[in-house]
């Protein structure tokens, strides 16, 4: 027999970490049975040491500890005929396995079923099952050899298998060796074994090597070929190699068809995926189940619903992966509807649900925003008796972390310690994001504490949760223990802390994290600098915000949708109409049209800058509209006094489907009140709850309030306050009062301004408020003493201004501030134009000025107003048919509002005025607003 060298390279790190043996076991491992093999192979040369008290072969029942095993196996040696049993034999090796003697069985199983290829699936699951360590079937094979068994290419190729698995790289080396040397190098199972281990050993290139110098390359080598690719990730090479094949002649199995089609799902390679479908066809594969089902997945992978269905349709038989494929594509691309009925349809057809169908379900759901949904599945699927793993707790966790439930996370929480699914590092992680987003800090972290692995990913959600809410010194000793534990922080961990630093203000610490992002070896991405500019919009450092937009571009760092949507917030902030046009321009260039969040971001950003024309088409333009989409729009009517456009808008969302949210109602009732429709207000304040479950807040209280004062109905407002299950805010007073404003009643609003006083005493726009209604009821006492109370309180009027934008400059108009350079040429203008307008009935309404001078010295007050020479700086320096947008920081006037409808229709010019509360769109001498503001 030919001796090669001893085989000891076994891998020690398998040594250190072994699988755990079955508790309770008593017994001692020893080698005494690999002896026989230094007689003879062959069995009849067996010759164990003499056992007492032999048992009976054929009383397998009397096998009740370790030493009646090896008295049974002694009496089989003994009695070779016996060995004609394969059953008794399997029996005698299962037995070594229950007591723990897992060499033993080994050598039984080498030198008697070894040559029987079939066996070693089974008989390694079954050694694994018992706790056996697959090293120790190397050990075994090992010191047979060193005893001078001799083994075919058979037993040769599962070795191979085993060192690939437990990565043995220099036994798997030496086999080679050994395989070369005994000629069996050129056996196919040999080549796919030697392919096998030095894919997962040695990488892709040397197992391909092994392929390409094999002469005659078989079917069986080209599938392992793709196969191998496929196991290490290589996904376009596995494809490559496929094609290969085909010009080869070669025909592929199924198996390795199923398989490359799941590359192509990957990779979204829809036309190599249509390539595959036809040679499916041609070679009459089109009825294989498993190949069908690959299919489904790779169009569903490829966005390809209709060849995805017209495969599922077309299979004669289908099993719950088929099932499972086609409704997972329909909830991955947000065909949720079709999913359902999918998932009805399957029912139907007799084919039980899983929890992956379940889970399919719960993610697509979350996906796509249908948060709640996700929550009715869980309980669904709990109903009917299955019962959550770690994904659908994950999926739930997740859910609730967006609608910040709070205590429905806390229940799940408890389902997650009753069930033990806490040591799973997704639901861990899962939890602590849902604590973070729902503000609970302190969970957050005593589940972070618990956790006994986490991720990079834990990390970075508490570190963010921390700085988003200001807690920087635990969010910096959080990021230091993070670096003691050996987790290097990447780009996400630096990014919360952007964020968090720019949302509170704190850009100089912000633009600091940027810098060490640079000097930690790393580059700041699109997501580093949208946190900055992020964090500018949601603080109202507008400017600051597309300042630093400017600085990302000379970065070299090209805007993505989350950027530009931002963007156009903080255009709408500061009613940019043209910077938001070229944003637009940009989103479209960048192909961010379709993107959900950047159409929702135009459609508010129009509406708030006087064009609500264009955001009706952008969002008639946009096919998939969300909640935020309908209530953007809403909105959109409700600040133009547009009532019973946004009523209409609303039932049409209905008609969709898409059911309203808190958010939708704010925007209806305001739309209710800027256009005094009552009865529609109370409406739809009642359906709230009686309707969809939605319970008023506070913000629905306001609009009531300012509904019923605005049309006159001022008992019933205070009643309303008075009857209210909620404390009124400053928003419900402070409706309250400007209803009061409007029909001069000082008595009510006097209990208002005391309220007003007691939850915001810095807030000038209330003292000024009271003293205007004093002035109109000729109280000048009352006048005074407000202006003492402001005095006392050290408040003063705020700072009053108008600007509007001409080209790309933007010209502000202050009434304390540095007069316009154009200041002569604007009064000049103004002067002719009033003159003009008094001829066609204009009397100034000198009513809102309130020092005590003459009237013609109100006149001139009036016509001062910032309003108007920012509508008149607009006429001077803007073509004639082009509309005219103002912004103003304060309620306009109401000489103001006059003057602007006598010049929208003498010059025949839109106007557009924006003032602290509302849109003024002014034509043909009428405003939108109907004067009821």
């Amino acid at each position: 027999m030919e001796t090669i060298s001893p085989w000891h390279h076994l891998n020690p790190s398998i040594l250190q970490n072994p699988i755990t043996i079955k508790p309770n076991r008593s017994y001692s491992t020893n080698f005494s049975l690999l002896n026989i093999a230094e007689a003879s192979a062959s069995l009849s040369s067996f010759s164990p040491n003499p056992v007492r008290n032999s048992c009976s072969f054929d009383d397998i029942s009397q096998l009740n500890s370790l030493n009646s095993v090896k008295q049974m196996h002694a009496q089989v040696i003994k009695m070779s005929k016996k060995w004609d049993s394969d059953t008794k034999m399997i029996s005698l090796i299962t037995s070594y396995l229950e007591y723990g003697d897992f060499q033993s069985a080994a050598v039984i199983f080498f030198l008697g079923f070894a040559e029987y290829y079939l066996n070693w699936n089974a008989f390694l699951d079954e050694f694994k099952s018992f706790g056996g360590n697959p090293y120790n079937i190397l050990e075994v094979f090992v010191e047979l050899h060193r005893k001078g068994v001799n083994f075919d290419n058979k037993i040769m190729t599962v070795i191979l298998k085993i060192c690939a698995n437990l990565t043995d790289i220099w036994l798997g080396l030496e086999v080679h060796a050994y395989l070369v040397k005994r000629g069996f190098d050129l056996d196919v199972y040999s080549k796919c074994a030697l392919m096998n281990f030095y894919g997962r050993c040695w990488g892709i290139d040397s197992a391909n090597q092994v392929f390409y110098e094999m002469p005659d390359q078989e079917a069986q080598l080209w599938n392992e070929a793709v196969l191998v690719n496929l196991r290490n990730a290589r996904w376009m090479n596995a494809i490559q190699t496929f094609r290969e094949m085909q010009f080869s002649c070669v025909k592929a199995n199924s198996f390795t068809i199923a398989k490359v089609l799941q590359a192509c799902a990957k990779v979204e390679s829809l036309g190599e995926g249509k390539q595959i479908h036809g040679y499916v066809i041609r070679h009459a594969l089109a009825s294989n189940i498993v190949i069908c089902n690959s299919l489904v997945s790779m169009y569903c992978k490829n966005d390809n619903l209709e060849l995805a269905r017209a495969v599922f349709d077309s299979m004669d038989n289908r099993n719950l992966s088929s099932w499972n494929s086609i409704i997972s594509g329909y909830t991955a691309l947000g065909y949720l509807n079709d999913a359902c009925k999918l998932f009805r349809e399957m029912e139907a057809s007799n084919i039980n649900h899983d929890i992956v169908t379940w889970n399919c379900l719960l993610s697509g759901h979350f996906l796509h925003g249908s948060y709640q949904e996700v929550l009715t599945f869980l309980r669904q699927m709990q109903v009917l008796g299955f019962k959550p793993n770690s994904s659908s707790i994950t999926s739930a966790l997740q859910a609730i972390s967006e609608l910040r439930w709070l205590n429905i996370g806390k229940e799940i929480h408890g389902y997650v310690i009753r069930n033990a699914l806490d040591y799973d590092i997704y639901v861990g992680t899962s939890l602590v994001d849902m604590y973070v987003k729902n503000n609970d800090l302190r969970n957050a972290q005593a589940v972070f504490d618990s956790m006994k692995r986490r991720n990079i990913f834990v990390w970075n959600s508490l570190i963010s949760g921390y700085s988003l809410n200001g807690i920087f010194e635990d969010a910096l000793k959080l990021l230091n223990r993070m670096e003691t534990e050996g987790i290097k922080p990447d780009l996400v961990t630096y990014n919360g802390l952007v964020s968090g630093y720019s949302l509170w203000g704190q850009i100089k610490e912000a633009l600091a994290v940027i810098r060490q992002i640079k000097n930690s070896g790393m580059t700041p991405n699109v997501v580093s600098w949208t946190a900055l500019i992020s964090g500018c919009s949601q603080n109202g450092s507008y400017k600051a915000a597309l300042e630093f937009s400017t600085h990302m571009q000379q970065e070299g760092i090209k805007a993505n949708s989350a950027t530009i949507s931002i963007l156009l917030q903080a255009c709408a902030g500061m009613s940019l109409l043209d910077k938001g046009k070229e944003l637009h321009c940009l989103s479209i260039r960048n192909g961010f049209a379709e993107d959900v969040f950047v159409a929702t971001s135009q459609i508010d950003m129009y509406s708030k800058c006087g064009s609500l024309k264009n955001a009706f088409e952008v969002f008639r333009r946009f096919p998939n509209k969300t909640l935020a989409s309908w209530n953007s729009m809403i909105m959109g009517f409700s600040t133009y006094s547009r009532g019973r456009e946004a009523i209409s808008l609303f039932d049409e969302m209905l008609n969709t489907g898409i059911q309203p949210d808190a958010i939708t109602f704010t925007a209806l009732l305001s739309a209710c009140k800027h256009s005094g429709l009552i009865n529609e207000g109370w409406k739809y304040f009642d359906s709230m709850n009686r309707d969809y479950g939605i319970v008023p807040r506070i913000e629905h209280y306001s609009c009531m309030v300012d509904l019923l004062g605005r049309a006159g109905y001022l008992d019933e407002a205070w009643e309303f306050i008075q009857t209210m299950p909620l404390v009124p805010d400053a928003a419900v007073w402070g409706a309250l009062l400007g209803s009061c404003r409007i029909h001069h009643d000082v008595e009510l609003a006097e209990i208002a301004a005391k309220e007003l006083f007691k939850v915001e005493p810095d807030n000038p726009a209330n003292y000024v408020l009271m003293t205007r209604l004093y002035l109109n009821a000729d109280r000048l006492d009352d006048v005074e003493r407000m202006r003492d109370l402001m005095g006392d309180v050290g408040i003063k009027s705020g700072h009053v201004w108008s600007w509007i934008q001409i080209n790309q400059a933007v010209h502000v108009f202050s009434a304390m501030g540095k007069p316009h350079p154009d200041e002569g040429e604007i009064y000049f203008e103004l002067y002719q134009l009033v003159l003009e307008m008094k001829k066609f009935g204009y009397v100034p309404d000198i009513s809102c000025v309130h020092q005590k001078v003459d009237k013609v010295e109100k006149e001139k007050i009036v016509l001062a107003h910032t309003e108007k020479l920012a509508i008149m700086y607009g006429l001077i320096k803007t073509r004639s048919n082009a509309p005219i947008r103002v912004i103003k920081n304060t309620r306009i006037c109401s000489d103001c509002h006059m003057a602007a409808r006598y010049i929208s229709r003498l010059r025949s010019r839109e106007i557009c005025v924006k003032d602290g509360v509302r849109f003024h769109h002014f034509r043909n001498g009428k405003c939108s607003c109907n004067d009821f503001w």
